[in-house]
């Protein structure tokens, strides 16, 4: 049985048990990423050393999610994690696709979707690192049978912030492996609200504003703290010269022991591309391959429908939808992934 026929038999017992008993009716607990606030001191900001030559690999991993069918009370999502691996001006590719259902109010299924995406893109990343499963994963780069297993000096990059563990982050075995093989592990977040100055502002923002340097780090804003799960120590990086944007990135605890300029440079190399304005080309092209295609989109669509005519559950679901779905109706919007990317679920 492929992973989909699974997803879909998953999602076909999951929603029965909705029908049949409702959904289950709890609050549930969102554990808020701890602030880091401080004022900004212009001594932590190091320029960085602009590289225009790199030989070292950077893989990067992400996942997007998708609304296949959503109701008040439950939802059918599409979720696809992407990788790419970049060497030089070489970029390797693939992705995995599944199929993921959640019972509970808008809210409720937020929160499971983010701690699914987290579990897929530790996944992808650790099978790519250790070279398993590379069959399940539909590579479609130039090199469909590339080994991917990255060597001491590499870099793996994350999209987000450097939590592991205690299902509010990324997987503690994919930071374990990194440490172990020398892998220079970094988390680059495109925001971070949590990074506040001594006034409540953006703290990004306010150490922008004390930069005089074309591209730099500001090290530290935050240390790391495992006991909040957090493993990385947070800095501010502009890595473009010629981009305003500037980007949140957690630096693992076990690479702090060297100079954090010499270990950033190089993302310079890779963060020059005027597609991905200053964000490091590797994390833009997973964020991109992430993305399905709308005819790809109906074809899943088409298949949960029939999943769920097939199991006679269909009818009463499909007025359920009606019951959400009106706004979307009233803005011509037919499927709900039409509309949406992440946030509205």
């Amino acid at each position: 049985m492929s992973k989909i026929s699974e997803d879909l038999a998953e999602m076909t017992k999951k929603l029965k048990e909705y029908v049949d008993k409702g959904r289950a009716v709890g609050y549930h607990e969102v554990k808020e990423e701890p602030v880091i606030a401080g004022k900004p001191d212009s001594s932590k900001i190091k320029p960085l050393r602009k590289m225009d030559s790199c030989d070292v690999r950077f893989l990067a991993v992400d996942c997007s999610t998708r609304t296949l069918k959503r109701a008040n009370y439950w939802g059918v999502y599409l979720l696809r994690s992407a990788f790419a691996l970049v060497k030089g001006r070489d970029v390797d590719w693939g992705y995995k696709e599944r199929v993921y259902t959640v019972t509970g109010d808008s809210h409720k299924r937020a929160i499971s979707l983010r701690y699914e995406r987290l579990e897929l893109e530790s996944e992808m990343a650790l099978n790519l690192l250790n070279a398993l499963d590379i069959e399940d994963i539909r590579n479609l780069g130039r090199n469909p049978y590339a080994y991917y297993a990255l060597d001491a000096g590499d870099y793996l990059l994350l999209d987000g912030v450097s939590f592991f563990g205690k299902e509010r982050g990324f997987s503690v075995l994919l930071y374990e492996t990194c440490k172990n093989n020398e892998i220079r592990l970094l988390a680059i977040s495109k925001q971070s609200s949590a990074l506040h100055d001594e006034k409540g502002r953006d703290f990004m923002a306010s150490v922008y504003l004390l930069a005089s340097y074309p591209i730099w780090v500001y090290y530290p804003a935050g240390k790391a703290n495992t006991d909040e799960h957090l493993y990385g120590d947070a800095s501010v990086v502009k890595l473009c010269q010629d981009s305003p944007r500037f980007f949140r990135c957690d630096i693992m605890e076990y690479l702090t022991n060297r100079e954090v300029d010499e270990l950033l440079s190089p993302l310079t190399f890779i963060s020059d591309d005027p597609r991905c304005l200053g964000y490091p080309i590797p994390l833009w092209l997973a964020h991109d391959f992430s993305k399905p295609s709308d005819s790809m989109l109906l074809h899943y669509h088409t298949q949960v429908e029939e999943t769920l005519a097939n199991a006679e559950l269909l009818e009463r679901l499909r007025m359920e939808e009606l019951s959400c779905s009106f706004p979307d109706t009233l803005h011509r919007i037919k499927y709900p992934f039409e509309r949406e990317w992440i946030d509205y679920v």
